[in-house]
């Protein structure tokens, strides 16, 4: 019944943008943190993004000043803005959502580390010219 559905994957030029939501359904996430995370072929899962209930964020040195995480509530929704996409962006995104302490979501790396939670199915984002 708790699902988050992601979308607004596909395929995009080098140096292009593109922009993810990740929709909630049978809860709010008003009260939730949460992450991006993504993994491509043969590669193990990392994380991209975070953004507790309180509005913090952390970033993922290799997408930082890149990517933007934000969140509607009224939405019930969270977006990963994705700037200045390179080949090595190449992924399936999923996003998480669990309900933690907001000082220690994300900056404390507590979703980063553990992403125990509501998990999405994932959407293909494809880096290529």
């Amino acid at each position: 019944q708790l699902q988050l559905v992601e979308s607004g994957g596909g395929l995009v030029q080098p140096e292009g943008s593109l922009t993810l939501s990740c929709a909630a359904s049978g809860f709010t996430l008003d009260y939730y943190s949460i992450g991006w995370f993504r993994q491509a072929p043969g590669k193990e899962r990392e994380g991209v993004s975070c953004i507790s209930s309180d509005g913090g964020t952390v970033y993922d040195d290799s997408v930082k000043g890149r990517f933007t995480i934000s969140r509607d509530n009224a939405k019930n929704s969270v977006y990963l803005q994705m700037n200045t996409l390179q080949p090595g962006d190449t992924a399936v995104y999923f996003c998480v959502a669990a309900r933690l302490l907001p000082k220690t979501a994300c900056s404390g790396y507590q979703l980063w580390e553990r992403p125990m939670g509501v998990w999405g199915q994932g959407t293909q984002v494809t880096v290529s010219s």
